[in-house]
């Protein structure tokens, strides 16, 4: 199995651009959410249930990447048949505030950022894509320049 790179290519030492490159994929919040609204350890197929638009193979490689940041806790158990639970580590719990303000400051700010969407494309075109990505510059052809303080 190839794993997908969670650093940033460019500059690999970034705290913050790898910390991003880990939750901002699609499922990795998501599946940190999940566990976080938890009382009790979740088997897989609970995890399945709760995120019910992820396939099982993505959730599986999410699950492996939170567990090798130690986020995620993956306990097997020997017996028949085999059970497997997953659960926040302490460093997945540390996270979860700031992860919480997010969520908090999106429900807080979205109809007012779609608006501000809306109002951007009636005024300039539609120049971005479906992600609201600007389509005035593709991925990568900028040079990556250096603030200095977090590169």
């Amino acid at each position: 199995m190839v794993r997908r790179q969670v650093t940033d290519p460019v500059f690999p030492q970034c705290p913050i651009r790898n910390v991003l490159a880990r939750i901002g994929d699609r499922w990795s919040l998501l599946t940190l959410l999940t566990l976080q609204g938890s009382d009790k350890p979740m088997r897989f197929k609970e995890l399945s249930k709760a995120i019910p638009d992820v396939s099982q193979k993505m959730l599986a490689s999410t699950l492996k990447e939170l567990e090798a940041d130690d986020l995620v806790n993956r306990q097997a158990y020997v017996e028949i048949p085999p059970r497997v639970e997953y659960s926040l580590t302490d460093r997945g719990r540390s996270l979860m505030p700031l992860l919480n303000q997010l969520v908090e400051w999106s429900l807080g700010n979205m109809s007012e950022i779609i608006a501000s969407r809306k109002k951007y494309v009636e005024e300039h075109g539609d120049e971005t894509d479906s992600d609201g990505h600007g389509k005035t510059a593709t991925r990568g052809s900028r040079k990556p320049q250096s603030s200095g303080r977090f590169l």
